[in-house]
């Protein structure tokens, strides 16, 4: 009897309201940071694709922006389109939640999910925010019959608590074929795309609760060297007092915003980097549409 497996590959939506792991879960899959966190909802703004290869399967993993259906917001509006999008062609789809916690948003993502032919993956995230695990139970027990899941998997992403469990799972459930993507490429994103990214997760995590919704980053000028990044980088905002609060008094926040993005930027590429940041106004821009298409699409 052959020993032979056939090899799996196929594309995997992570989807669920704001502020579960998607992100965090993304990273410890892929045991490198590509997907941008903080304790902020809604931090991720686009479909980021990583794709980890192994000798039996290739599996495309796409994160997505929090699904928000209660919002008005034109922004809000793009970022539900993103991630629904990213729900169409897939072949199974990651429906995270927070352990012992179901929200109307969420309520609002399994009715969505219901109506694909899709199948679906329940995970349960943040265990170990949980004391005794048996307080679970309830909980697990509800949802999953109030769903149609193929299976349900408590996991920490923050800890790895069940998360090769969950990659199990995956792949087997992928269909056979020929690897999609080269066996040493992580990602389809630009280099320029994850520099606005970290400068972004930085402003994310120092600023106050609401201004990192009314900001946004583009990358101006990129030359490269063997062993030396040169980066131009504006930071939008909508309004004056906005601007202020980024440069912050003498210029202290706006210094160690572009000091702990270039040292993580040193890392991510592996070489020096120069940073140069400027913080410019260009009012409403989260509401234009013509905006939105340049910074989210």
């Amino acid at each position: 009897m052959s020993n032979f497996s056939p090899f799996r590959r196929g594309y995997v939506s992570i989807i669920g309201r704001p502020n579960v792991g998607k992100s965090t879960l993304l990273n410890k899959i892929l045991g490198q940071k590509l997907s941008i966190t903080s304790r902020k909802p809604q931090t991720t703004r686009h479909r980021i694709l990583g794709i980890k290869t192994t000798k039996s399967c290739q599996t495309i993993w796409l994160d997505t922006p929090g699904l928000n259906f209660h919002s008005k917001r034109t922004i809000n509006r793009y970022m539900n389109r993103t991630a629904t999008g990213a729900i169409a062609g897939v072949d199974l789809v990651i429906f995270v939640v927070e352990a012992k916690t179901w929200t109307d948003s969420d309520e609002s993502v399994r009715d969505r999910l219901a109506k694909i032919d899709t199948p679906v993956i329940l995970v349960i995230n943040k265990i170990d925010k949980v004391g005794e695990k048996k307080q679970l139970l309830p909980f697990l027990d509800k949802v999953a019959r109030e769903g149609n899941y193929k299976e349900v998997i408590p996991l920490s992403a923050q800890r790895g608590d069940n998360v090769a469990l969950l990659e199990n799972l995956v792949a087997e459930s992928l269909p056979e074929g020929e690897a999609l993507f080269p066996e040493d490429q992580i990602t389809d994103r630009s280099e320029r795309f994850f520099a606005s990214e970290l400068i972004r997760e930085k402003l994310t995590r120092n600023l106050g609760q609401e201004l990192p919704y009314r900001l946004t980053v583009q990358i101006e000028q990129w030359s490269e060297q063997p062993t030396l990044l040169n980066i131009d980088a504006v930071i939008w905002v909508e309004r004056e007092g906005q601007k202020a609060i980024v440069i912050g008094k003498q210029g202290k926040m706006l210094k160690l915003i572009g000091t702990q993005a270039r040292e993580e930027m040193e890392t991510f590429f592996g070489k020096k980097v120069f940073l140069r940041l400027w913080t410019k106004i260009r009012a409403g821009w989260s509401e234009d549409d013509a905006a939105l298409r340049i910074v989210l699409e």
